[in-house]
């Protein structure tokens, strides 16, 4: 599900490269945001997955931030 979510998102033609890293960074944001502290290590887990899958999208619109948030993510 998340995968067609980027691929909509990287394929609208009216929005501009920052608009759409905007749109990508908006749905990791509410991904951590659902997190709690009641969250368990398997949750975390997935939520990490779907960040990277959402970086490595945001490299293929900017490879500089696509590679900084990867490089990020991993410290």
């Amino acid at each position: 599900m998340l995968q067609f979510i980027i691929d909509k998102i990287l394929n609208y033609k009216t929005y501009t490269d920052r608009m759409r890293i905007d749109a990508l960074l908006e749905i990791d944001c509410n991904n951590y945001t659902n997190l709690g502290s009641d969250s368990t290590k398997a949750e975390k887990q997935e939520v990490k997955k779907m960040s990277r899958q959402i970086y490595r999208a945001i490299k293929t619109v900017d490879p500089v931030w696509g590679e900084k948030f990867l490089r990020t993510m991993d410290k």
